[in-house]
């Protein structure tokens, strides 16, 4: 554990001295602020036309017209920044020579990948603290529920970990950057749309389809629903990326 968080303390400071971190963070926040504004502005010209009909005020609600949508952009905007962050754990140490050194210490390969995964979860939830100036500004002018905020920010979270889980992993297998960046981008792109082709295949395939699709997962976490099968879905996404990260190191040190 002494020796993860070296690791993990060594690969947060770097993240901090690069300007990566700074981009994926400015990125990140500019664009979330601009989804919330825009839905904000939204909401309120629907709420001002409700004023004129109270059959459709009842049925106007923050929950899903405001907070949802907010979420699901935002588990958009992870796609593409996330990757920023993760191209860079193991593809820059192959690319500098310094894997093969890393490999040499007296360390377990799940303290390198563990320290480096849990060093861009801590970046990645400064990240998604930064978006929480929004909820609080819905507080000032009105009266949201905090359930379905508190569930959707655990959504995003879990989100954002298994996408660094597997941009940690593409990373591992090229000394390249920008091919760790688009592949890991490419494979989540993969998840968070495969529940699309649902509509458009037999009911024997799409309850599988459904259960890797990361958008039907989340879509609970928006509605302030916590439903252990989807969080259960997160975690093991997660961990296994993880683990193949693990036998892609195990499998580089056998050829070394």
């Amino acid at each position: 554990m002494t020796k993860l968080l070296a690791i993990y303390k060594r690969e947060l400071k770097y993240s901090f001295q690069s300007v990566t971190a700074y981009a994926a963070l400015g990125i990140f926040l500019a664009i979330s602020g601009y989804f919330f504004f825009s839905l904000f502005r939204f909401y309120n010209l629907i709420s001002f036309q409700a004023t004129r009909n109270p059959q459709f005020t009842q049925s106007l609600n923050l929950t899903d017209g405001l907070l949802r949508p907010f979420f699901s952009n935002i588990s958009i905007i992870l796609l593409l920044v996330l990757p920023l962050l993760t191209m860079r754990l193991l593809a820059e140490e192959k690319k500098q020579g310094t894997f093969e050194l890393l490999l040499t210490y007296p360390i377990r390969d799940w303290d390198a990948v563990g320290g480096k995964f849990l060093a861009s979860v801590t970046t990645f939830a400064i990240m998604l603290g930064g978006t929480f100036i929004c909820p609080l500004l819905i507080f000032l002018y009105a009266n949201p529920e905090p359930g379905p905020i508190f569930t959707g920010y655990l959504g995003l979270f879990l989100v954002g970990c298994t996408f660094i889980s597997i941009g940690t992993f593409f990373s591992s297998l090229t000394d390249n950057q920008l091919v760790a960046g688009v592949t890991s981008f490419g494979v989540a792109l993969f998840f968070l749309i495969i529940g699309w082709a649902v509509p458009f295949v037999g009911p024997r395939f799409a309850d599988v389809l459904g259960q890797f699709s990361l958008l039907q997962h989340f879509d609970g976490f928006s509605k302030g629903l916590i439903d252990t099968q989807d969080v259960t879905y997160y975690l093991l996404m997660t961990l296994f990326f993880l683990f193949m990260t693990l036998r892609s190191l195990e499998s580089t040190r056998w050829r070394n």
